[in-house]
């Protein structure tokens, strides 16, 4: 007999796989994934010879510094017997392998990149250290490969695709599809003469989900503009409260120097803040002309312990839609699905800032540049926070904004309206009498 609440837990089902894989969708990036790649290019004795690639898709999210971590369970009694361009973290138990010893024994291994000022074993020029560019960043340091020989495999068998494919990068987040057979890669040789496919490839899909991910957010949105003197500031808490604790080393005011005690016992100090946040993103109105507005971005690092190397902002504002010019950043402006707004992309400029220095004793580590925006007349206003920001992003996390009604307005002009308007009534008045006077 079917119990009464079976008809509300099967929706409530339905509706928590839909909410997983809407988080897993995103409108700014459509199609971003990591994809992950076997290659087998070769048969042996006992397995096959392959290429693993870790290929970033993601428009905007990058594997930062830790970098990527691979793992998977062989489907049969597989081991690696060999691998060249990353390594597994563990050996496992080899003591009934007595001539050749593995690599690694592991039922599921784990697989890290070589560090990039490695020399040995590397595979081509290919090892990032684990890092991934984004995708719309720099497409030629967004992929990393490792060759890896399988072994035994039972005779007659052309090898079985590994389960469980897990991907960390560099933390959690990202749910992979099951590794499937798909149409053999092709690549060319011959400066392109000749097109050479492998023997059989296997691809997984890695898509990210912010829920899965669990985070403490790492960045907030302060806001400001030449026409309120009023400073919109990050929301309070935006990464967490500080602790009760007055005495705890969570945080160190400006100014006070961070004690080597502190420096050893704990990874994240920030300076204080009512916002508890690592980043902090400043956008402010400076000016407003009659063709075009400008604007100054600030990315401000809060953490005395860390620098953020490679980082990037995704900005969704309307104003994007029109001509802008970005100065001191790289820039460009990402397609999108379903969104009415614009949605650029910000990151350093090499050896320049492409590089977010950690906080001082004085000072923030920060980087900022002035935008300017051409008016769309159908569109323009400064009116209702229009000139403000939808949504930013800090190296692909949310950065929580303040709430609309908090933006900076503008100033209630009526009483200038009318100044303005008997000024010009007088103006035309004494014109009149002039002319009126000379007749």
């Amino acid at each position: 007999m079917k119990s009464p609440l079976w008809p509300l837990l099967s929706i409530s089902v339905v509706l928590a796989t839909f909410y997983r894989l809407a988080d897993c969708y995103d409108p700014r990036d459509p199609y971003g994934n990591v994809t992950v790649v076997f290659d087998i290019h070769k048969w042996t004795d006992d397995g096959y010879l392959a290429r693993v690639t870790i290929q970033n898709y993601q428009l905007y999210r990058h594997v930062d510094k830790l970098g990527w971590q691979l793992g998977w369970t062989w489907a049969k009694d597989e081991v690696i017997w060999s691998i060249s361009g990353a390594y597994a973290t563990q050996n496992g138990n080899c003591s009934s392998f007595m001539d050749e010893i593995p690599h690694s024994c592991l039922k599921s291994p784990v697989i890290r990149d070589l560090p990039d000022s490695s020399k040995e074993n590397r595979s081509g020029d290919r090892c990032r250290g684990g890092v991934l560019s984004a995708w719309a960043v720099d497409p030629s340091e967004s992929f990393s490969s490792f060759d890896i020989r399988v072994g035994r495999l039972e005779q007659n068998t052309r090898g079985y695709p590994p389960l469980n494919l897990t991907l960390v990068a560099p933390g959690p987040g990202y749910t992979c599809s099951p590794l499937i057979d798909t149409d053999p890669t092709i690549s060319s040789d011959i400066g392109g003469r000749r097109e050479v496919q492998v023997l059989r490839t296997w691809k997984s899909a890695c898509s990210y989900s912010s829920i899965l991910a669990k985070q403490t957010p790492v960045c907030c949105v302060s806001l400001s503009s030449f026409y309120n003197p009023k400073v919109t500031g990050c929301p309070s808490c935006s990464c967490g409260c500080k602790e009760a604790d007055q005495k705890a080393d969570s945080c160190i005011s400006k100014g006070n120097h961070l004690s080597q005690s502190d420096a050893l016992g704990n990874p994240d100090i920030l300076r204080c803040s009512d916002h508890n946040c690592p980043v902090g993103i400043h956008w402010h109105v400076k000016n407003n002309y009659v063709d075009y507005w400008r604007v100054k971005l600030t990315v401000s690092n809060f953490n005395y312990k860390r620098n953020y190397s490679h980082w990037n902002l995704l900005v969704q504002h309307p104003g994007f839609s029109q001509n802008t010019i970005v100065y001191s950043f790289n820039s460009s402006l990402l397609p999108t699905a379903g969104l009415e707004d614009s949605v650029a992309l910000f990151w350093g400029i090499d050896n320049y800032n492409s590089e977010l220095q950690q906080a001082e004793k004085d000072r923030l580590g920060s980087v900022a540049t002035d935008i300017i925006l051409q008016k769309n007349r159908d569109a323009f206003t400064l009116k209702d926070g229009w000139a403000f920001p939808r949504k930013i992003y800090f190296n692909g996390e949310d950065c929580q904004m303040p709430l609309p009604d908090q933006f900076p307005t503008l100033p209630n002009d009526s009483s200038g309206l009318k100044a303005s308007a008997g000024f010009c009534i007088l103006v035309i008045a004494s014109v009149v009498a002039l002319l009126f006077g000379k007749v």
